[in-house]
């Protein structure tokens, strides 16, 4: 069988891995830190049902039916708590209609509850809140989820090296031959030839195939996310409205996350998170909650999430509207492939088609089956 190297350890590249491995690949996959060190360790942990993008149903429809496929796989790894879409303005109240006919063509099902139903599941919401909608929600601990993909790659003989760092490739014949790593636990440097080589840094897929003289087009788009100190709820709190800044919290564990801002930079490993948006945060969050604004904030965190650019439709397959493979053979390297956008929730259905993409090229027959296969503890990964 071929050998695949994934670059990216992040929730994507593990999924690409495993999905990969269960076909008969043989797959090394190489992270420059540990995993989830990137975006995928600094998201919400939200499990989406999809009513978040419901103004798009096919993007809806893909989130919610990979919450269920989550869901049923690997049900020790998510949290079954539900969320609710919010209305606290007259304006949020205008959505409620709309919002309502897109979940039932996507297929997602909701439940509208009375303010004193609301206020009973959860007593820290708004009490002058206008609608309520619940919807199928979840919750998850991130490390554990891309800990638990990492796992059953590895038991189907993929290999797994953090803290080893791509530094070059060498393209011949428009090809990649070989690919340069430092392995930063020595330190020291050697070479793999791979057959395939897949991009899955997210927000740095430019970076890294800049590396190869190619270009990905990816906008990174960090957000800031402030984690309170007390958990306020149990269900996902949502605004009742289009995707905007501060309108969710997720809570998890002994804290509450507010969320989140966005805007793009260059270069995502030059990020840092501007005090107005924090201040945000703790204001749009408070509309919904009004305990936010009493509570210590822990700490601040951001996350540059891998937004597709303009270009992506006619340098690959934007095979769903919210995530796209690019297909480098277009510029001249055959055995290159990169893959942006995207969801954490979505990831599993990511690898699917880069892995039908990537079998496509290499004669491998075998079909994915990640879908229908449990996913190992994710301790495991720390055995063997």
């Amino acid at each position: 069988m071929p050998n695949v190297l994934v670059v990216g350890g992040g929730i994507t590249g593990v999924a690409v891995a495993y999905d990969l491995a269960l076909r008969g690949a043989r797959v090394t996959l190489v992270e420059r830190g540990s995993l989830g060190a990137g975006t995928s360790g600094r998201t919400h942990g939200l499990l989406h049902s999809g009513c978040r993008y419901i103004a798009d149903v096919e993007v809806a429809r893909e989130c919610y039916t990979e919450n269920v496929i989550l869901r049923r796989i690997a049900p020790f790894l998510f949290e079954k708590n539900g969320g609710l879409f919010v209305a606290i303005s007259d304006d949020d109240l205008g959505y409620r209609d709309f919002f309502l006919k897109q979940c039932d063509k996507a297929g997602i099902p909701v439940q509208e509850l009375s303010r004193e139903e609301a206020l009973r599941l959860e007593p820290n919401l708004n009490p002058g809140l206008k609608a309520v909608i619940r919807v199928p929600d979840g919750t998850f601990d991130p490390l554990k989820v891309i800990l638990s993909f990492a796992a059953s790659a590895k038991l189907h003989s993929a290999v797994i090296k953090p803290f080893n760092e791509v530094t070059g490739f060498k393209v011949e014949g428009g090809r990649v031959v070989s690919v340069r790593i430092l392995d930063k636990t020595v330190p020291r440097e050697y070479e793999v030839k791979p057959d395939f080589v897949v991009n899955a840094t997210g927000a740095w897929a430019d970076k890294v195939a800049r590396l190869a003289g190619l270009r990905v087009p990816v906008k990174p788009s960090p957000g800031v996310m402030v984690a309170l100190d007390g958990r306020i709820g149990n269900m996902v709190f949502n605004r009742l409205n289009k995707p905007g800044d501060g309108d969710i919290i997720v809570h998890h564990r002994g804290t509450s996350v507010v969320g989140t801002t966005s805007w793009v930079v260059e270069d995502p490993d030059k990020v840092a998170p501007p005090r107005e948006h924090i201040e945000l945060m703790i204001r749009r969050g408070s509309e919904l909650a009004p305990v936010v604004s009493r509570l210590r904030v822990k700490a601040v965190y951001v996350s540059s999430r891998p937004l597709v650019g303009e270009g992506a439709a006619s340098s690959g397959r934007e095979v769903s509207r919210s995530f796209a493979v690019i297909d480098h053979s277009r510029e001249g390297v055959e055995n290159f492939v990169s893959i942006i956008g995207g969801k954490f929730t979505t990831a599993r259905l990511m690898a699917e088609k880069l892995g039908d993409f990537v079998s496509e090229r290499l004669g491998i027959a075998r079909e994915s089956s990640t879908a229908s296969t449990p996913l190992a503890p994710y301790w495991l990964f720390f055995e063997g």
